[in-house]
């Protein structure tokens, strides 16, 4: 499909009151048209994976023609210039997340950039960095225990981090890493234990949602039945 058509086609699909609504669920509303992630998903089921037309996608800077463009790329032929690029232009949890989980997951850069994002400064790369965690823990099927273990002397360096969109980002990373098999939930629940103790209302609300996940009684029943398999 061509980059014309899909943007034409996301211009008559905007939405203003959704993209009123958007503020609300703490997303950045610049550039953007409140066009639904199904509608994207559907745009995208119809577009072969394109690089030069994610890059398109991304350089016109709405908001949903970037989540879109993460879409429709090739990660095969992402570069590590290209993650920092977009990275950097990050503006909103949504499209950090969204990125994240469609793209650069599927890279081979993934493990490397959820390391290093993870100790930066900035809002949204820093974000990127955990969100990153998450997703590998959820879509990653092949890799061993080592990394995701790796992953936690970054969550507890992160959770003293009060600025809500990280902290969220921390949060889910710890629980899904703590959901991936007994032995990892082991481990993160000594972590979110550890991140317990912190002098930080952010740290101490991190440890105590990511223990009420973590030890619940579904969790537990769900990682017994893998042991067993």
């Amino acid at each position: 499909m061509r980059l014309e058509n899909i943007l034409t086609r996301l211009k008559e699909r905007s939405d203003p009151k959704a993209v009123a609504g958007m503020a609300r669920f703490g997303i950045n509303p610049k550039s953007a048209l409140g066009v639904s992630i199904p509608e994207l998903r559907r745009i995208a089921r119809e577009t072969e994976l394109d690089h030069g037309l994610a890059q398109r996608l991304w350089a016109s800077g709405i908001h949903e023609a970037r989540i879109l463009a993460s879409m429709v790329d090739d990660p095969e032929k992402v570069t590590e210039r290209q993650l920092e690029a977009w990275a950097r232009e990050f503006e909103s949890w949504d499209v950090c997340d969204q990125v994240c989980s469609n793209l650069f997951d599927k890279t081979k850069w993934a493990f490397r950039k959820a390391n290093a994002w993870s100790q930066r400064e900035e809002e949204f790369v820093k974000r990127a960095g955990f969100v990153l965690m998450a997703c590998l823990s959820v879509h990653d099927k092949v890799s061993k225990d080592d990394p995701f273990l790796e992953f936690l002397p970054l969550i507890r360096m992160g959770a003293a981090d009060e600025r809500n969109f990280v902290k969220k980002a921390v949060n889910w990373a710890l629980r899904q890493i703590g959901k991936r098999n007994a032995k990892l939930n082991k481990k993160a629940i000594q972590v979110a234990q550890e991140i317990q103790r912190v002098d930080s209302k952010g740290a101490k609300w991190i440890a105590s949602d990511a223990l009420r996940e973590l030890k619940s009684e579904s969790v537990q029943k769900r990682l017994q039945r893998k042991v067993k398999a």
